[in-house]
């Protein structure tokens, strides 16, 4: 009997390829409890509940210091102390101040001084840093099954040429020098004919029929490879573009409010002190 692993959160026990990687959960937990990014310091959490929107360290510095404000370098509403946030004053403590982010031109890239930590020699900011690195981990996901499917029906070929043609291979041993130099020529004319209709192999490859089925293969998947992460990175694009834009709207709704808030403060204290002046001035009269 294969062996059962507990899952982390339901502690049910379950085969090891029905856990998730890293955090060992089982499929309904992952349902039930999905990795979403908080709405205040974009970092990924495991939401407890859907009504749950921010994480746990984020939801005591609420409780501590009240709503966040924007960060001046990043603009990600986490600033609970000052006008940075956390990440950023950290960053700035030990790197120095930010510089231009190549991806969303914003001021809130670090450089540390270290090609191996950039991101394809790149200076990006941790938000692009994160976006790009989705993005690759989906394109080497896709790779990696496309490879697998294609050398999956690579093998059924093989499979299929060595039990259908064994007899064939054999009685072509027999055949003359003469006949297959007669052959040869045949499959070039038949070349020929393939290069006019607009086709590039060469002739090597058209000489054998399962190499160039092979090589069309490979070059079909790579150029759905390449559309696919021409797809992804334009999509990237939209998505790190529309999280600016949301982000930009909360700031302003926040600012907005804590005017208003203000201005309505300062309304109620007015009214309070026009209301004791009045209360002063008919007690004087009476």
């Amino acid at each position: 009997m294969a062996a059962l692993y507990a899952c982390t959160k339901c502690h049910q026990r379950f085969p090891f390829e029905a856990l998730s990687q890293g955090q060992q959960l089982c499929k309904e937990c992952r349902i039930a409890h999905p990795v979403v990014k908080c709405t205040y310091c974009r970092t990924e959490y495991q939401q407890e509940s859907k009504t749950n929107t921010i994480c746990k360290k984020c939801a005591q510095n609420v409780q501590l210091y009240g709503t966040p404000k924007p960060c001046q370098y990043c603009n990600i509403i986490a600033a609970f102390i000052g006008n940075k946030c956390q990440r950023c004053t950290n960053s700035e403590k030990k790197y120095g101040p930010p510089y231009s982010c190549e991806q969303c031109k914003q001021q809130c890239a670090f450089d540390r001084k270290d090609d191996r930590k950039k991101v394809d020699g790149k200076l990006l900011c941790w938000l692009c840093t994160l976006s790009y690195k989705r993005v690759l981990q989906k394109t080497k996901e896709q790779r990696k099954h496309l490879s697998s499917s294609s050398r999956a029906s690579h093998q059924e070929k093989e499979q299929y040429s060595r039990l259908s043609g064994g007899s064939h291979y054999n009685s072509q041993k027999t055949l003359s020098t003469s006949s297959i130099q007669n052959e040869i020529p045949k499959k070039k004319s038949k070349f020929e004919s393939i290069t006019t209709n607009g086709d590039s192999f060469s002739p090597d490859l058209a000489l054998d029929s399962p190499g160039t089925d092979h090589f069309v293969i490979i070059a079909q998947l790579k150029e759905e490879v390449a559309t696919l992460k021409k797809m992804l990175h334009q999509k990237d694009q939209m998505i790190l573009e529309k999280e600016k834009k949301i982000t930009e709207l909360k700031a302003d709704f926040q600012y907005q409010e804590s005017q208003m808030r203000a201005k309505m403060n300062q309304m109620e204290k007015t009214h309070k002190e026009v209301t004791e002046q009045l209360q002063n001035s008919a007690y004087l009269i009476w």
